[in-house]
């Protein structure tokens, strides 16, 4: 049974292939999935912790259903997703007496989502699951984790966007461009689909995978090949407008700030879908005072344009343009737009879009399902070529500037996995040295940095204005940075290890570090990650 699993931070969807009709369906789970949306089904990713130490938590709908998530509890977690692999500025609960982590939440709901899947389908054999364009490796890595224990014979992981565009079945059209838009990420990718046919463009690289079994060994015929040309995203979703929307009415009517006036704002955001009015009513049960939440069009446009909405949907989109023109691809070149997630339903977002391509290329029928459709494509011959994202960096004293700066070394663009790796010769920098330490980190792109905090209970993210590089590093602790121990100890002045850095199959980085006095291999094929 071949199982993909959408994880999103409003909605979680779930797919299996049907043998019997070659079709992707997508799975209803009694007591998890929505059950006003029966078409298609969606697990809300909601989790109420009951017992911590003893790990038995409420998922999905059926947080809904018991009414846990309309009351400020802090044993609820919404949007715990967008936390996950971030630094966040402020502190989560420490509950029956454990330390609560985003990682660890999103663990539990997904642990929790696959058990009742074994208990609906059965033994599972493959499993593909999906990310982020812009997520960074500590966000994949976690996601590869939750599944190590998993009794599934092949686990892999898709960028969100790509697999969208397998999803929505048009592998004849050419090049294609993905808007996902979803409740914690804009996400816009240029994929270019054939049918075995000879491409006009170069490979960029390969499918994150694990197992052994080869992509499309099993079909006779050539695999099909879905080419990322392009791809660019940010920190940015419906549950930043919720919470702007909230900020609004504390500002013009001093309604309370929480998560629970935050979902209200959601239901008027939603209701705004299919409405040029939208009302909630919001009552506070301490002070018996009540709030009606009156929302137009208008005014919703405007509260998007001031917190800089378009401005950031501009700039993702010239982003990524700028990048097609490297392949000598315009706007008028682009074939289709496929609009995925549930931002995209907003009528703001869908007129942005039309600004820059005519109604007839923009499909719209498949916001929820594409993703995890599109994701269960690559275990029927689909072959997917990709790039890295993000840069690869090590950690270095700028002289000039006083501080620490980052020198890339496997840069953005590159093809993976790599067939070369790249090489570093470091030296000791003291006498008797016994070990040489290297801090080395993911690199995001050279924009307005993204911050991550908590304003009470609500987990906001904020663009900041200075252009700096997002850096993740992947070995800042005491023992993790200490790449190679020196025996005898090293000397200033001469060449002492030979680093060579590899990315694989599955995106991560990994080190193979020799002595050059002795000859030795200190540490090899090491996931950076794992250094600890």
């Amino acid at each position: 049974m071949a199982i993909a699993i959408d994880f999103g931070t409003s909605n979680t969807v779930i797919t299996r292939w049907n043998p019997v009709t070659q079709q992707a369906e997508t799975l209803n789970l009694p007591g998890l999935s929505a059950q006003q949306f029966l078409n298609p089904p969606l697990i809300p990713s909601l989790v109420y912790v009951e017992n911590a130490s003893a790990e038995t938590i409420i998922a999905g709908q059926q947080v809904c259903d018991r009414g846990l998530d309309i009351k400020t509890d802090q044993r609820f977690f919404r949007n715990f997703k967008r936390g996950i692999g971030a630094d966040i500025q402020g502190f989560l609960p420490e509950l029956d007496g454990k330390n609560i982590t985003f990682e660890q939440v999103g663990q539990w709901f997904l642990s929790q989502v696959i058990a009742e899947l074994a208990i609906l389908e059965g033994n599972i054999d493959s499993l593909v699951l999906t990310a982020p364009v812009d997520s960074f490796e500590a966000y994949r890595y976690w996601l590869g984790k939750v599944c190590q224990s998993l009794p599934v014979a092949q686990i892999r992981m898709l960028d969100e966007p790509t697999a969208a565009a397998l999803g929505y079945g048009l592998a004849d059209q050419g090049t294609l461009l993905v808007v996902d838009f979803g409740g914690g990420t804009l996400d816009l990718s240029l994929v270019s689909l054939d049918q075995g046919k000879q491409a006009k463009t170069k490979p960029l690289g390969f499918l994150l995978k694990w197992g052994d079994k080869t992509l499309g060994e099993d079909s006779k015929q050539k695999p099909k090949t879905a080419r990322v040309l392009a791809k660019a995203g940010q920190n940015l979703g419906g549950t930043d407008i919720d919470n702007w929307i909230v900020d609004y009415f504390a500002k013009t009517q001093g309604l309370p700030v929480s998560s629970l006036t935050a979902r209200l704002a959601e239901r008027v955001k939603i209701q705004l879908s299919t409405h040029d009015q939208a009302s909630e009513v919001y009552f506070n049960d301490q002070t018996f005072e009540s709030y009606e939440m009156d929302l137009d069009r208008y005014t919703f446009e405007n509260i998007l344009k001031e917190n800089g909405f378009f401005d950031k949907l501009h700039d993702s989109m010239m982003t990524l343009l700028q990048q097609a023109r490297r392949y000598g691809i315009e706007i008028d070149d682009i074939n289709a737009v496929l609009l995925v997630g549930g931002t995209v339903q907003l009528p703001v977002v869908q007129t942005w879009i039309e600004k820059y391509f005519k109604p007839e290329k923009i499909r719209r029928r498949l916001p929820f399902e594409a993703i995890a459709h599109g994701a269960l494509q690559i275990t029927q011959g689909i072959e997917i070529k990709d790039y890295l994202y993000h840069s690869y960096g090590v950690r270095y004293w700028n002289r000039r500037n006083q501080g620490h700066s980052w020198h890339p070394i496997i840069k953005t663009g590159q093809p993976y996995p790599m067939t070369q790796p790249v090489e570093l010769v470091l030296g000791a920098s003291v006498d008797n040295q016994l070990s040489i330490e290297l801090i080395i980190g993911e690199l995001g792109a050279e924009t307005g940095a993204t911050e991550i905090y908590f304003d009470g209970d609500r987990l906001i993210t904020r663009q900041l204005d200075t252009r700096v590089t997002t850096v993740k590093p992947l070995n800042d602790t005491v023992n993790a940075s200490k790449i190679a121990k020196l025996q005898p100890p090293g000397f200033p002045g001469s060449d002492r290890i030979k680093i060579y850095f590899q990315v694989d199959e599955q995106q991560f980085l990994r080190i193979t570090v020799k002595d050059l006095l002795t000859n030795n291999t200190l540490v090899e094929n090491q996931l950076v990650a794992q250094l600890s």
